[in-house]
C-alpha cells in the first residue's frame, strides 16, 4: 500500500527558525554605522559654507567649488547600482570594509591638494579626485540602513533603528556646514576633515553581518540584488516569491522614488548653495552655515521623538503620516521665497527648523515604507538615494543658472532659484496623495510571529514515515513524528476495518485533534466504508 500526503496548512521552511531573538550587540553595529554615515554626510556639503573663501584662497571659480559637491552626486549614481550586488556577494561587513578604506584614502588625497606650491589646476584635480573616491563610499553606508534594521531589530524597534542611522547622514551635513568656517583657513579645514575620516573609519570592525537567530521573519531573508527589484518592478517575479509586487505596489514605489528624490534633492541643493542664498543679503558665511545646521539638527530632535511613535503608535500608518506632514513642508518652502531678505534672521531660522523637523521625521517613514512595498531593503534604498542624488545634481546646476547677475538688487541673489524650489515641492507633494502605502512586510512578520506564539496543535507534525514492509502487509504504522523541540516515539497501532486494509489511529483518544496539519489518504478504498482521512494528534 502506498501512502499519499496532502498538506492542508503552511509550516515553516527548514531554514526558518521556530523562535526569534534580539541581541544586545545590535546597538554596537548601529553606533558604528551612525558614525560612518556622519562622516559620509560631510562629503557633500563641506565646501558650501566656505565657497567664497575657496575662491579667494585657491583661485577656483564658484562653479568649480559647487562641482566639488556635485561630483559626489554624479559618482553616487553608478555606485548605488553596484552596492546591492556587493552586499549580496560580500555581506554587510565585507562591503563596509571597502567603504572605510575608500574614506581614508580619499581624505588624504584631498589634503594633498592644499600646499600653496601647487598650481590652481593641480590643487583642484587632487581635491576633486578625493571627492570622487569618498563619493563612491557614501552609498555603501547609506544604502545598508534599512537592511541592517531588518536583520537586527524587531517590529517594535525597526523604524527607530532606521531613524537613528538615517538621520546620521543629515547630521553629517550639519557638521559639514558648521566645522569648515570655524577651524581656520580653508586649507586647515581639509586637514581637519582628513583627521575625522581617519579616526572614524576603524569602527567598521564592529559591524556584523547578521545575528545567529533573526528577530523577525523578514530578518531571515538574504540580501536582495538590484536586479531582483527591477524584475519585480517589471512584473516578472512569480507570486510565490517573497519580493513579488502587485501592480498597486509598483505604482506606489515609483511615485515614492520620484517624490522622495525631488524633495530630498531640493534640500541637498539648498544646503550645498546655502552660502550663496544668504550672503547676498548681508549674512556672513558663519550665519549661512548655521542656517543649514539648524535645519538638520532640529530635524534630528524631531525624528528622535517621532520614530518611537512610528514603532508603537503609528505602526500601521506610515503612509497616512506622510500625507499629513507634507503640506506643512510645502508651506515652509513657499515662505522662503519672501523671507530670505536682509535683517530677517529669526524668520529664516524658524523656517529652517520647521523644514528640518518635518523632513527628517518623514525620512525614516519613507525608507521603511519603501521596504514594506518591495521587501527588498538594499534595492529600494539604493533607488531612493540614487534618485535624491540625481535630482540634487540637476537642481544645483539649474539653480546656478538661475542666480541673478552682478547688476541685480542685491547682486548675485538666488530669488529665482528659491521660486524654482517652491514650485517643484508643490507639484511633487500632490502626487503623495496617490500612494496607498500598504505595509505588506509588517503584515507578514506579524502573521509569522502570531503563528509562533499561538501555534496550531498539529503544526509540530510535519513528517511521518510508514513502517518498512507496510506495502506488502497492507498495514500502515507510524514509527515516529519529528518535533522541533524533542522527539516522542509513537507505539505501533492498528485497527481492523475489514479485509481491505487497516485504519491508523492512536489508542489515546484524548490526544486526537480535529484540526489536522497533515492528512493521510489510503490509495484504495477499504471494504465496508468510503475512503477516509485519518487525523493525527500530538502525544502527551
Amino acid at each position: 500500500m502506498k501512502l499519499a500526503v496532502a498538506e492542508t496548512g503552511r509550516s515553516p521552511s527548514p531554514e526558518e527558525p521556530t523562535t526569534y531573538r534580539l541581541y544586545k550587540r545590535r546597538w554596537i553595529g548601529l553606533v558604528a554605522l551612525v558614525l560612518l554615515n556622519i562622516a559620509a554626510g560631510m562629503v557633500l556639503v563641506w565646501f558650501g559654507p566656505i565657497a567664497n573663501d575657496m575662491v579667494t584662497d585657491f583661485g577656483f571659480t564658484l562653479s568649480q567649488v559647487n562641482w566639488l559637491g556635485n561630483v559626489v552626486n554624479v559618482v553616487y549614481l553608478p555606485a548605488s547600482v553596484v552596492v546591492p550586488y556587493l552586499y549580496a556577494r560580500l555581506g554587510t561587513r565585507g562591503t563596509c570594509y571597502i567603504g572605510a578604506i575608500l574614506f581614508v584614502v580619499s581624505a588624504w588625497i584631498r589634503y594633498a591638494g592644499t600646499p600653496t606650491s601647487l598650481s590652481v589646476g593641480g590643487s583642484y584635480a587632487l581635491i576633486l579626485i578625493g571627492q570622487l573616491i569618498s563619493g563612491s563610499a557614501v552609498p555603501i553606508f547609506q544604502i545598508v540602513i534599512p537592511s541592517y534594521s531588518q536583520k537586527w531589530f524587531d517590529l517594535k524597534g525597526r523604524t527607530t533603528a532606521t531613524m537613528i542611522m538615517g538621520v546620521a547622514n543629515p547630521v553629517g551635513n550639519a557638521l559639514g556646514q558648521l566645522i569648515p568656517p570655524l577651524v581656520g583657513s580653508t586649507r586647515q579645514s581639509l586637514l581637519v576633515m582628513a583627521i575625522i575620516f581617519t579616526v572614524i573609519s576603524p569602527v567598521v570592525f564592529f559591524i556584523g553581518n547578521a545575528p545567529p537567530t533573526p528577530p523577525t521573519y523578514a530578518g531571515t531573508q538574504e540580501h536582495q540584488s538590484m536586479a531582483s527589484l527591477l524584475q519585480a518592478m517589471a512584473g516578472r517575479t512569480s507570486r510565490d516569491e517573497y519580493t513579488y509586487m502587485t501592480m498597486r505596489q509598483r505604482i506606489d514605489f515609483a511615485i515614492m522614488t520620484v517624490v522622495f528624490g525631488v524633495i530630498v534633492g531640493v534640500i541637498n541643493a539648498f544646503t550645498i548653495l546655502s552660502g550663496q542664498y544668504f550672503e547676498p543679503y548681508g549674512y556672513s558665511d558663519t550665519v549661512a552655515g548655521l542656517m543649514g545646521a539648524v535645519l538638520l539638527l532640529v530635524g534630528l530632535i524631531a525624528a528622535a521623538i517621532t520614530s518611537p511613535l512610528y514603532d508603537r503608535v503609528l505602526t500601521h500608518h506610515l503612509g497616512l503620516s506622510v500625507k499629513v506632514l507634507c503640506p506643512i513642508l510645502l508651506a515652509c518652502w513657499l515662505a522662503l521665497i519672501w523671507e530670505i531678505k536682509p535683517n530677517n534672521e529669526i524668520s529664516c531660522f524658524v523656517l529652517m527648523g520647521i523644514i528640518g523637523a518635518i523632513g527628517l521625521t518623514l525620512l525614516p517613514a519613507v525608507l521603511e515604507l519603501a521596504v514594506e512595498l518591495t521587501r527588498n531593503p538594499d534595492g529600494s534604498s539604493a533607488l531612493l538615494w540614487a534618485s535624491t542624488n540625481l535630482f540634487g545634481l540637476i537642481f544645483v546646476i539649474v539653480e546656478n543658472a538661475l542666480r541673478a547677475g552682478p547688476d541685480a538688487n542685491p547682486p548675485l541673489n538666488m530669488r529665482r532659484a528659491a521660486i524654482f524650489q517652491g514650485v517643484l515641492v508643490a507639484v511633487m507633494i500632490l502626487f503623495v496623495y496617490l500612494v496607498e502605502g500598504k505595509q505588506t512586510r509588517r503584515a507578514r512578520d506579524e502573521e509569522r510571529r502570531e503563528e509562533l506564539e499561538h501555534p496550531s496543535p498539529l503544526s509540530e507534525l510535519p513528517t511521518a514515515r510508514a513502517s518498512p514492509g507496510a506495502e506488502k502487509s497492507g498495514e500502515v504504522q507510524v514509527r515516529e513524528v519529528r518535533d522541533r523541540s524533542e522527539e516522542r516515539p509513537l507505539e505501533p497501532v492498528e485497527e481492523d476495518v475489514g479485509e481491505g486494509g487497516k485504519h491508523l489511529r492512536h489508542h489515546d483518544h484524548r490526544s486526537t485533534v480535529r484540526r489536522p496539519r497533515a492528512v493521510y489518504y489510503y490509495d484504495r478504498e477499504p471494504q465496508g466504508r468510503p475512503d477516509e482521512a485519518v487525523e493525527l494528534g500530538t502525544v502527551s
